[in-house]
């Protein structure tokens, strides 16, 4: 059996399918039963396609039976400018996919959640003010434009501290005045791996629990709660401080091997009290400290404006880019 790595006794959190699947996979060394992964490189951009098919799959990996895609582009951290157009047709086209079974003819609902006011939360604010938001232009619109094009709505229902409103009672009363056909939500998440923070785009065809992956699970969003079909979009833009922290232990754990007295002291230290003493130092002062990058507000910017062009391709197929531009400014 393979050897586990600190980060495995840690567990940090994570909101990634691919995270959890690559966990399981190091740990026993053999696929996870109940789970399928398929990948995909296109250029310099990898798509990974995890899907949870048996309640084993789902027990296992903790999150709901469904289709989990990440899309991979480690050059959208370096704000690659086509990266993040190769990023925005590849989400437009996967987010196709799972949209498949909608007839377009209803309305889609994008929902932004997240706190505009603290920035590695503001993503999906932010994406929802780059939506190309239709729903009221039908009888303003040529007929020749406007029959090509689909109703979308788009809301940021804020964060439970600053309106007293739960985002799932918002959007819930939002679902049951304009009846959309699909909800598209969008939110921050949180990664296990630091190499994932704003290189990755997640989409899943099981909703959303808000605030998982920084330990503030609210009620959840998808099809059971709101009775409506929803896909969630994410990046993630925070990473636990006890992940960089079990990190550099199996980096220098992995460095150390060749040493033999000191490494035979690392490995007197069980690594539960490894665990013990991380935790002992970031638990009485900082709690569940989360780590986010220094230029996070350019990060988010570039990002939200990556996933805004990807959701507008999809939802407006039958508009040419130039017609998408001009109604957007």
């Amino acid at each position: 059996m393979p050897v586990r790595s600190f980060m495995d006794y840690c567990q940090p959190r994570t909101d990634l399918a691919i995270e959890e699947s690559e966990r399981l996979h190091a740990q026993t060394g053999r696929e996870v039963p109940g789970v399928s992964v398929e990948e995909t490189s296109v250029d310099d951009v990898t798509i990974t396609h995890v899907h949870i098919f048996s309640s084993q799959g789902e027990k296992a990996m903790g999150k709901m039976q469904g289709n989990y895609i990440t899309i991979d582009a480690p050059q959208l951290r370096q704000r690659n400018m086509d990266t993040q157009a190769h990023a925005a047709k590849i989400l437009a086209k996967e987010l196709e996919k799972l949209m498949k079974k909608s007839n377009r003819r209803g309305t889609v609902l994008v929902a932004g959640l997240g706190n505009v006011e603290a920035t590695p939360d503001a993503l999906g604010p932010q994406v929802v003010e780059k939506i190309l938001v239709t729903r009221h232009m039908t009888d303003y619109l040529p007929p020749q434009l406007g029959r090509r094009m689909h109703a979308v709505s788009a809301v940021a229902p804020g964060v439970l501290g600053n309106t007293g409103i739960e985002s799932s009672d918002m959007i819930r009363g939002i679902v049951n005045q304009i009846r959309p056909e699909l909800i598209i939500i969008v939110d921050a998440l949180a990664a296990r791996n630091v190499q994932r923070i704003i290189t990755s785009i997640q989409l899943s065809d099981t909703g959303i629990h808000p605030g998982s992956g920084v330990g503030n699970r609210r009620e959840g969003l998808n099809s059971d709660t709101l009775g409506v079909p929803v896909i969630a979009v994410g990046v993630p833009t925070v990473v636990g401080a006890i992940t960089i922290a079990a990190n550099a232990i199996d980096l220098l754990e992995e460095r150390m091997k060749g040493q033999r007295e000191s490494y035979s002291l690392l490995e007197e230290l069980k690594r539960s009290d490894l665990n013990r003493f991380i935790h002992e130092v970031l638990t009485p002062a900082l709690g569940r400290l989360m780590v986010t990058p220094k230029e996070v507000d350019i990060l988010i910017s570039n990002t939200a404006g990556v996933l805004a062009h990807g959701l507008n391709m999809a939802l407006q197929p039958d508009l040419s880019p130039e017609e998408r531009h001009g109604l957007l400014h």
